[in-house]
């Protein structure tokens, strides 16, 4: 089940009360539905518990029925549509459009005065046309319509009320679009999925510690070959003065110190360093080291 289907469950799950409310739900599946016009409405889900809704959205809406509706447990695509003169004519007068006109969408800026309107019509623009990813893959969420002029005026509503959304126009489509996780969080707050909204952050917080963690792995393992370049290079050193027979002329620390680093070549200058009786600093132990390197540097 995809994290759209899931969310998109979530929603259906609310009821449906308030008039106003459910006539800019409606609104809005209808603006994002696959079609609407003088002489059709048709809206076809593939989700169940949506297909549920409709019918209930609808009558409390505007006190009509679909022509055409899917039967109870019907698989695939379900299909409601109405044709109806008469009922076509009631949509597009209660939404304020002419019936006596072309019917030419755009939002109704009048219908959505609310904020409970509002969400109401972006609840409705989810379902019909809304779509988004895994948060676990990626951040993004989309509403896509088939009318230019109410993608633009869509945009214009989210502006108003606090989000950034771009656009694109794709296959045929026009597409409005989130990709920042606060705002897809918001926006699914907002139209009444706040469960899907703490997944999202969820999933931000798994990518962000798993991010840190993956940083922190790749720092120790930086950390670690440089240590074990060094180690090696002391140990080159050391090496290089005993072949040269200069190892009994050092000082009895720098002999000390040589020692023990040949006898513990995996540890590190703290490590190493706490195996001095009595124990010494690693700045110190780093300060002998740097000498038996310089003293090996003078040797031909």
């Amino acid at each position: 089940m995809s994290f759209s289907f899931e969310t998109k469950n979530e929603l259906c799950r609310l009821p449906i009360q308030k008039l106003c409310c459910a006539r800019a739900e409606a609104y809005g599946i209808l603006l994002y539905c696959n079609t609407f016009n003088g002489r059709e409405v048709r809206i076809i889900t593939e989700n169940p518990n949506f297909s549920e809704r409709l019918p209930r959205l609808f009558h409390r809406a505007f006190s009509l029925s679909f022509d055409r509706q899917p039967d109870p447990g019907q698989p695939g695509k379900l299909i409601f549509q109405m044709t109806e003169r008469s009922k076509l004519s009631r949509i597009i007068n209660l939404l304020g459009y002419d019936p006596g006109q072309n019917l030419v969408l755009h939002i109704n800026f009048g219908l959505l005065e609310e904020e409970c309107c509002r969400a109401s019509f972006l609840r409705g623009v989810f379902f019909a046309g809304g779509s988004i990813t895994d948060p676990l893959k990626r951040y993004h969420l989309e509403l896509a319509t088939s009318h230019l002029q109410v993608s633009r005026e869509l945009e214009v509503l989210l502006r108003d009320v606090g989000f950034m959304p771009k656009d694109i126009m794709r296959n045929g489509s026009f597409v409005t679009y989130f990709k920042q996780s606060e705002h897809i969080e918001d926006f699914l707050t907002m139209i009444g999925a706040p469960v899907a909204a703490m997944n999202v952050m969820s999933a931000k917080v798994e990518k962000d510690l798993r991010n840190s963690v993956n940083r922190r792995l790749n720092c120790d393992n930086a950390n670690l070959d440089k240590a074990v370049e060094a180690s090696q290079e002391q140990l080159e050193s050391i090496r290089k003065l005993i072949r040269a027979g200069l190892m009994e002329q050092l000082p009895d620390k720098l002999q000390q110190t040589a020692a023990l680093r040949l006898e513990n070549p995996e540890l590190t200058l703290s490590e190493l360093a706490e195996e001095f009786d009595p124990p010494i600093t690693k700045s110190c132990l780093n300060h002998r080291l740097r000498k038996i390197m310089d003293l090996a540097g003078d040797v031909e």
